[in-house]
């Protein structure tokens, strides 16, 4: 069993920056892929990106890639989120994710955050 906290969300303008922490309970948190997802008002959830669980493989959607950097501490159990460049359309509210292979879809996640809202404004 995995419990994760997502923080570090909040308003920030076009342009600017944002580090999410995804912050795991339990001594498993390195056997786990970390995926991250968001979701916008009136859409469905979507991928953004993971991380293995070493932390040496890393994959990202298009509409990110270049802009934010995932990665782990399994030490801290801790995974994060770089955002940089932000945009009004990457308005959502983030979740991170613990699975046991590497995803871009939902289905394998087997553990889920509460959410944090991150919003842009232009």
């Amino acid at each position: 069993q995995v419990q994760l906290v997502e923080s570090g969300g909040g308003l920030v303008q076009a342009g600017g920056s944002l580090r999410l922490s995804c912050e795991a309970s339990g001594r498993t948190f390195s056997t786990y892929t970390i995926g991250w997802f968001r979701q916008a008002p009136g859409k469905e959830r979507e991928f953004v990106a993971l991380v293995s669980k070493s932390g040496y493989t890393t994959a990202y959607a298009d509409s990110v890639k270049g802009r934010f950097t995932i990665s782990r501490d399994n030490a801290e159990n801790t995974a994060y989120l770089r955002m940089n460049s932000l945009k009004p359309e990457d308005t959502a509210v983030y979740y991170c994710a613990a699975g046991p292979i590497q995803a871009t879809n939902e289905r394998p996640y087997d553990y889920w955050g509460q959410g944090t809202q991150v919003t842009v404004s232009s």
